[in-house]
């Protein structure tokens, strides 16, 4: 039905009625204190013109700027095709496919979107979706507690080389959990998870070990070794993958012949557009044998009476609705106006196309390295091989540099590591996907060295 606003003689009629002079009033139980007064910051209310203008006004804010950065988020190109589908109203105004008589178009999306992410990740199971990356491994984290048995630990080791917001997000959502996260060093010179420093932690309960792929630093793990390090120590492991690197890369259900038990990440590079910073989603595939511990949606296909196919919610074990406290977690949303795109998108593009963007990323990242390591000044921070991007050592005050590239020059120049690594020094993260050009790459290794060396 359509939303029909009360008039204010709808309301004093209703007010009457129940005996109270106003709205107020009926939220008198509440003391002044935690009253928080009048919202002065929050603007009157526009019309659809007024918001459109103010929306394009905020978004010419962010300007066009060349981006080198990554760190979390990618400006992969994007067919005009995604979004054209994506945001017709059947997609666009969806909602949660409870009905499934009416939603098959929705549940067969769904269908197709899990086929295609348990392929990409040569794994059984996936659901459809989760909020974000950062939340993607939290519940990760969370899954696996559960899911191992055997283990009596509420610990999981967790590499210092894992994006510092997934950490922290990963820490909020379980520390009240009772759950530790213990560190794992990167070795300082290969940027790869410290296998040396790993072994004081041999033969103690864990309940797992996350395993990122590329790391934070873009650097490729050793993830054969460190997933069969999980199974020699009887814990469970989770790989975080960019899942445009697993294109390229050994996929991880096949790490260590027998897979991780879980993988998870942030599915952004599939389709969606980095946008000042979302909205995104997080994926999550797993064993067969840990399904009922996973949290989400997982869509089936099966026939009618009429031997007719048809999609359904096979499982849906997270939800509170459903399960109550026994449900696995309470977040009810996934993202899926986001994984509609990602399923298009990864239609349009198939195995092959996908491939052939991780390789172009690949190669634009490794001419950024070697134009910007040429520069006096500039070095490459890390031995081991890197995937879509690298960390770089600069002898000069990082966030004045990075500031001053794009206030001045117009170009994101990279993230800034100083803050979560300081022990690198003056260190950035830099990235170039399939969408920097040769001539794009040589303009920032010039500005670059203009800034610095004059």
């Amino acid at each position: 039905m359509p939303f029909i606003p009360h008039s204010d003689h709808d309301i004093e009629k209703m007010l009457t009625a129940i005996g109270v002079d106003s709205i107020d009033d009926l939220f008198d139980e509440i003391p002044d204190n935690l009253r928080c007064g009048n919202l002065d910051k929050i603007p009157t209310g526009m019309n659809e013109m007024e918001v459109s203008r103010f929306m394009r006004e905020r978004a010419a804010k962010d300007g066009l700027p060349l981006c080198f950065l990554g760190a979390g988020a990618y400006e992969h190109h994007i067919p005009a095709a995604v979004w054209e589908i994506t945001t017709r109203g059947e997609f666009y105004s969806a909602y949660t496919p409870y009905q499934a008589e009416a939603s098959q178009g929705t549940l067969q999306l769904l269908y197709e979107y899990q086929s295609m992410m348990a392929s990409l990740m040569a794994i059984d199971v996936s659901n459809a979706s989760l909020y974000d990356g950062a939340s993607a491994l939290a519940e990760a984290v969370l899954m696996a507690v559960r899911a191992n048995k055997k283990s009596k630990s509420r610990k999981i080791l967790l590499p210092r080389s894992i994006n510092p917001v997934y950490r922290s997000v990963t820490d909020a959502i379980v520390k009240n959990q009772k759950i530790e996260l213990v560190d794992v060093p990167f070795d300082a010179e290969t940027g790869q998870t410290d296998l040396a420093a790993l072994e004081q932690f041999a033969g103690e309960d864990f309940a797992a070990i996350v395993i990122p792929q590329p790391n934070f630093f873009g650097v490729l793990e050793n993830v054969d070794a460190l997933t069969q390090w999980a199974v020699d120590n009887k814990m469970l492991s989770i790989g975080v993958v960019n899942p445009m690197a697993m294109a390229l890369l050994k996929p991880p259900g096949e790490w260590a012949g027998s897979g991780v038990d879980i993988v998870c990440g942030e599915g952004q590079p599939l389709g969606v557009p980095m946008a000042s910073g979302g909205p995104y989603f997080g994926f999550m595939c797993c064993k067969q044998k840990h399904v009922r511990q996973m949290p989400g949606r997982i869509i089936g296909r099966t026939t009618d009476l009429d031997g007719k196919e048809g999609f359904t919610l096979t499982l849906q074990a997270r939800e509170q609705h459903i399960r109550r406290s026994k449900a696995t977690s309470n977040i009810c949303t996934n993202q899926g106006l986001l994984v509609t795109a990602a399923t298009i998108y990864m239609s349009l593009l198939g195995p092959e196309g996908l491939k052939k963007v991780g390789m172009a990323s690949h190669k634009n990242t490794q001419a950024l390295a070697k134009h910007l390591s040429a520069i006096d000044g500039v070095s490459v921070t890390f031995s081991g091989a890197s995937f879509h991007e690298c960390v770089l050592t600069i002898n000069t005050d990082v966030k004045q540099l990075i500031d001053e590239l794009a206030g001045k020059h117009h170009i994101l120049g990279g993230f800034n590591l100083s803050v979560d690594y300081a022990e690198l020094g003056n260190a950035i993260l830099v990235c170039a996907t399939e969408t920097r050009t040769d001539s794009d790459i040589e303009m920032f290794a010039t500005t670059l060295d203009n800034v610095l060396n004059g």
